[in-house]
Parts: C-alpha cells; structure tokens; sequence
C-alpha cells in the first residue's frame, strides 16, 4: 500500500471506508464479469466446478493477504464465498448452456 491517508476524525475515517467499498464493490462486478466470460470457454461441468483452479487462487490471495498485511483467515473466507457463489452462477449457465442444446 503506497500511502494510508492519517484521518483526524471519525467522519474521515468513514469516508475513506466509504471508498475503498466504492471500489471493492466495482472490483466484486469487474470479477464477476469475468467470471462469465470463463463460463464461456468451459466445456465440462468439472472444468466450471475447477478444483485446481480454485486452490491456486486461494493459495495466491493467502499470499497476498501477507504480503499486504491483511487478514489470511478473513480474505480466505471472502475468497471461498465468493467462488463458491461464483461456481453456482458458472454451473447454471452451464446448465442452461447445455440444456438448450438439445
């Protein structure tokens, strides 16, 4: 982190909380599109579930997370909910994907 801005009171302590959850959230949807194109090129329900997938970009936040000084055990758990919903959002594309291919 290059610079943590030294707030002098509570309301600019909130207001830097209330952008950096400007920006995760903006992150969240960027991720999340992604997410979707992914689903695209996958042909293979193991493939959307993508086990060793899953357990290299939990073994890179977990890194991360070190590296930058954030929690590990929090990050991991945001991690995890977020893939887990990620995979059901891919395995129903994938499902309607598949479905309508008859």
């Amino acid at each position: 982190m290059e610079h943590i801005y030294q707030c002098q009171s509570l309301p600019e302590v909130r207001e830097q909380i209330d952008r950096i959850d400007q920006a995760l959230v903006a992150l969240i949807a960027e991720r999340g599109i992604y997410v979707r194109q992914a689903a695209r090129f996958k042909q293979s329900r193991s493939e959307v579930e993508g086990g060793k997938r899953v357990d290299q970009v939990m073994r890179r936040v977990e890194r991360l997370a070190g590296e930058l000084g954030a929690d590990a055990t929090l990050t991991a758990a945001i991690y995890r909910t977020m893939i887990t919903h990620f995979v059901a959002d891919e395995l129903q594309a994938y499902r309607e994907r598949y479905a309508n291919s008859d």
